[in-house]
């Protein structure tokens, strides 16, 4: 590793227009050079809003691109607690919208983490749930659960366990044929926001309360030997897409099964919690941001670059950020309101979008001697 003199170029506008040091660039064997700060963006709220592209995205990844005063590429992964599609389809999306290629590998979605996990339910029977039909079966087969069922299954075998829901021809024709009173669920995994709350719930409270065998008689024990591992993958209560008002979440989702859960049997049930802002997730973002740069410099890094989070909310982003020790920048185009006070949790830099977001970091980098 050496130091690189910092020459002067055209600046973005933003930019200071004093020549400063650069904090440090390293240098591989390959000849490759990793700036000294990277990036970590959430999606909606930050780089899109809804179906359509902030237009400050797209300048903000030019930057990343090379057009900044380094003159390097800056490398960045996306973490967001959405999900319900496999990375790969997800890359091809974001790639036409933001209009430069995004690899599967720099995504981290909601369920992204599970993959660090599927060894021990690899064999076994899991209920995943949320998404339309079966796209999230697809992607937890993909992970490796080989395995896994929907509550639409449940209904196809037996359409009196909640009669409430008639299936269209196009969720029947994504069932598979199971009796469910010879399998024994060992997990359920909320993959994605459930679109049919009421069904989800039913299910899943079947499940724990029978010890795995829908339709099996409940045993409501304070502390069962061998619990249903209940995992839910994004806390979120609200997101932001292009309606005027923030939608709720998977973490309302989560409230409501256990206001259910506990008004039933007492209490509410164990689960396990991943997402923004978790440590887990943020642990395993970086191991990814680690991943990924090796994978640039052709070779072992030994010192990470400072992680940079960009976010649109404050419970999820900012906090996961600031809880892993990574300089944390708020926007002003997603959930966060300004007009409401100062956020819950207090930000390193607070931006109006993500154009000034990266102007600001890399700003500050190059000052840092």
């Amino acid at each position: 590793m050496q130091r690189f003199a910092f020459r002067r170029l055209p600046r973005c506008a933003s930019l200071k227009t004093q020549t400063v040091q650069v904090r440090h660039i390293q240098y591989h064997a390959n000849g490759s050079k990793l700036p000294p700060l990277v990036f970590t963006f959430d999606i909606d709220g930050v780089l899109l809003r809804g179906p359509h592209t902030i237009p400050a995205a797209r300048r903000a990844l030019d930057m990343l691109n090379g057009a900044n005063p380094m003159g390097v590429k800056i490398p960045f992964i996306l973490l967001t607690n959405g999900g319900g599609t496999h990375e790969e389809a997800r890359r091809h999306k974001l790639s036409s919208q933001l209009g430069v290629e995004i690899h599967s590998n720099q995504i981290i979605q909601a369920h992204t983490i599970l993959k660090s996990v599927v060894h021990k339910y690899a064999e076994k029977p899991v209920l995943v749930l949320g998404g339309r039909n079966d796209v999230v079966r697809k992607v937890a087969e993909s992970y490796g659960f080989k395995h896994a069922y929907t509550t639409l299954d449940v209904l196809a075998w037996k359409p009196e366990a909640w009669p409430f829901h008639d299936l269209t021809p196009e969720e029947r024709a994504s069932t598979k044929a199971v009796d469910f009173s010879r399998i024994p669920i060992s997990a359920i995994f909320v993959f994605h926001d459930p679109r049919n709350w009421s069904l989800d719930i039913q299910i899943a409270l079947d499940v724990i309360r029978s010890r795995g065998i829908i339709g099996g008689p409940y045993i409501d024990t304070p502390e069962p030997e061998k619990p249903i591992e209940l995992v839910f993958c994004n806390p979120d209560l609200l997101w932001k897409s292009d309606f005027p008002q923030p939608r709720l979440g998977q973490g309302a989702f989560r409230l409501a099964f256990q206001a259910v859960h506990e008004a039933l049997v007492g209490a509410p049930y164990p689960y396990v919690q991943y997402g923004k802002p978790t440590t887990a997730t943020y642990k395993f973002a970086e191991k990814v941001l680690r991943d990924r740069l090796e994978e640039l410099a052709g070779g072992r890094v030994e010192e990470m670059p400072r992680v940079y989070m960009v976010g649109d909310n404050p419970e999820s982003d900012i906090a996961g950020a600031n809880g892993a020790g990574w300089p944390s920048i708020l926007v002003k185009t997603g959930v966060y309101e300004e007009a409401r006070g100062p956020p819950t949790h207090t930000p390193t830099y607070i931006a109006e979008d993500v154009e000034e977001a990266v102007r600001w970091a890399i700003d500050r980098e190059m000052k840092q001697k």
